[in-house]
């Protein structure tokens, strides 16, 4: 098998359980560390040229972080593209089954079962807390209906104050986000690098959970540690 990935969280699940079968990824590919494949621009503004020049027999993407002009292109010209939908933790572990299977993986990988055994045994340990969670800033964009990462943020007893927005992901005034009646905000540090000095201030002492962008929105290995390392952020935000 030869495949490219233009997801970097597909990237390093296919990476990690089938060593050399990737041959081409994103720029934004970071993991695994020390990843030798051929660097075929962003998920957003991938080269298709080049792509179809590396000969894949697949190409996986998804819906969400991929666009639809640039699958279809590929298709044109030959690879089969293999597009994933993850809106939620099952629908997560499904998909990876799926494409580490189209890149021909005979088994479901330990890390995987793993994975779904660390959220199986998740319990809320106090109430739910209401949290807005921007993901963008200048402008301000949060996360809004269907998402991974606020389906993973439920698990952990965070709701997410704008769930039932019409949008995916709005963009709301700063003003309002501070308004909404949150009792926390989290600030995960892709795609926008939020840190200390950038993103609490603005919420006028709200408490603020800073997590790792990896855990909370990536889908893949990092998932067995995810409970944790993000519970341990989310309680930081109120000592």
């Amino acid at each position: 098998m030869r495949v490219v990935s233009l997801v970097p969280s597909l990237t390093e699940a296919v990476a990690v359980t089938a060593p050399g079968v990737l041959v081409g990824a994103t720029d934004w590919c970071t993991h695994p560390a020390g990843l030798d494949v051929a660097r075929i621009g962003g998920t957003k503004n991938p080269d298709v040229p080049a792509i179809v020049g590396l000969r894949p027999d697949l190409v996986i993407a998804n819906e969400e972080e991929n666009r639809a002009p640039d699958l279809a292109a590929l298709r044109a010209a030959g690879p089969e593209v293999l597009v994933t939908e993850i809106r939620d933790l099952p629908q997560a572990l499904a998909e990876l089954d799926r494409v580490l299977r189209a890149c021909g993986v005979p088994a479901r990988p330990r890390w995987l079962d793993d994975a779904e055994a660390a959220w199986a045994e998740v319990t809320l340990d106090g109430p739910y807390r209401k949290a807005v969670v921007p993901v963008w800033r200048r402008p301000w964009m949060v996360l809004g209906r269907d998402t991974f990462a606020g389906d993973l943020l439920v698990r952990l007893g965070v709701t997410n104050v704008y769930a039932d927005h019409a949008d995916r992901y709005p963009r709301i005034p700063l003003d309002e986000l501070r308004a909404a009646g949150a009792d926390l905000v989290v600030l995960p540090d892709e795609p926008y690098r939020f840190t200390a000095d950038d993103g609490p201030e603005a919420f006028d002492g709200l408490p603020a959970a800073l997590v790792d962008g990896r855990h909370l929105t990536w889908y893949g290995p990092s998932l067995a540690r995810a409970p944790e390392i993000l519970r341990r952020a989310l309680r930081a935000a109120f000592r």
